[in-house]
């Protein structure tokens, strides 16, 4: 994968030698084309205004499969509600706003640095992590 381009989730299946039909190729496509983490109620809605024939037992079949090749990652960021996301080569943390449910992708380099160093502390080799911070925005009054 390239910087500038980013592999495609049907590019990932045909590579896994997954059979792509054309429903799963929408359900795909409304994955990647996705800015935010939907869940299945939302992909469902997303790719039926695409193929009105898609079942939404269709889209839960088909992110369970793209979920157990590896292609996406599921997210359950309290609020009942399974949240999914490409799986990328660039690691990145999210931060949940508790009122509105928006979800803010970040990187940094310092928490990286430290979880790091407390897993070498505890005699440990870190080779996975997922960081979920949940706050609310600061009031005026707060500050």
């Amino acid at each position: 994968m390239t910087a500038d381009k980013k592999t495609t989730i049907e590019e990932l299946c045909a590579k896994s030698g997954m059979r792509m039909t054309e429903q799963r190729r929408i359900i795909a496509r409304v994955l990647d084309s996705a800015i935010d983490h939907p869940d299945v109620e939302e992909l469902y809605a997303r790719s039926v205004k695409i193929d009105s024939n898609i079942s939404i037992s269709t889209v839960y079949r088909t992110v369970k499969l793209f979920e157990d090749s590896g292609i996406i990652e599921r997210h359950d960021f309290r609020d009942g509600r399974s949240r999914y996301e490409t799986i990328t080569e660039e690691h990145h943390d999210h931060l949940i706003d508790l009122r509105t449910g928006k979800v803010i992708e970040f990187r940094d380099e310092e928490i990286e640095r430290l979880q790091q160093e407390v897993a070498r502390r505890l005699g440990f080799k870190l080779v996975d992590h997922r960081l979920e911070l949940y706050g609310v925005p600061i009031e005026e009054s707060d500050k």
